[in-house]
């Protein structure tokens, strides 16, 4: 009688086996996968769109118009703005810090890549036709007086810039433009060069609000 409870107990165990490992490797197929990276499109229209819009054409008048801009300086921005270890970050932006801190080099270089491509909707905002006129003196002459080269020696007489270091500001929101100015002058903004600086230190508030509303005018 024992060895047949024992010629039971061991066919239970035959039988009980495989299902156990069926058991297991359908658990093991049914595990969820690890998610894909963000694409660059995801990225833009996810992390940046509400402050860019998800093509680059900033609505709102203090945040940079991106559509149509050097890869290679949007690149450059968004690495500036991101800390390295526990150097600070060489361009000064705790909300921008914030959005490019989880973005890899690769995907900052598919950014540039990405907004390159857009079209860029060019600033619409009126503005005062003598400011105009008195920016695009400057744009295209500079002040000899004060010693302040024209822009367009290093931006270019259409405002294309010459890639990577002068961008392209043809159509910039005013706003924007102003602010950066200021942030120059300030010395809050020297991830670029110490050419912004010393030229934007001998612009008076006047000029520099002009040579901002010139260029958001040019197409």
């Amino acid at each position: 009688m024992k060895i047949f409870k024992n010629m039971v107990l061991f066919a239970a165990l035959l039988v009980a086996a495989p299902i156990s490992a069926e058991t297991t490797s359908e658990s093991d197929s049914t595990a969820p996968e690890p998610a894909a990276p963000a694409t660059v499109e995801e990225i833009a229209a996810g992390t940046c769109a509400g402050c860019h819009n998800a093509d680059g054409n900033s609505v709102i008048p203090m945040n940079p118009i991106l559509a149509g801009q050097h890869p290679e300086y949007i690149t450059k921005q968004l690495m500036d703005f991101k800390a390295n270890g526990e150097e600070p970050p060489k361009r000064n932006s705790p909300v921008m810090s914030a959005m490019v801190a989880a973005l890899s080099q690769e995907d900052m270089k598919g950014l540039g890549e990405y907004y390159a491509k857009q079209k860029a909707n060019p600033s619409q905002a009126p503005i005062d036709e003598k400011l105009i006129e008195a920016g695009k003196v400057i744009y295209h002459g500079g002040n000899i007086e004060n010693g302040i080269p024209a822009c367009a020696s290093c931006h270019g007489p259409d405002g294309s810039g010459i890639p990577p270091h002068y961008p392209a500001v043809a159509g910039q929101h005013a706003e924007y433009t102003l602010s950066q100015l200021d942030q120059f002058n300030k010395g809050d903004r020297a991830n670029d060069n110490a050419v912004m600086q010393q030229v934007v230190s001998r612009m008076s508030a006047n000029e520099k609000r002009a040579v901002s509303a010139y260029i958001a005018t040019i197409r």
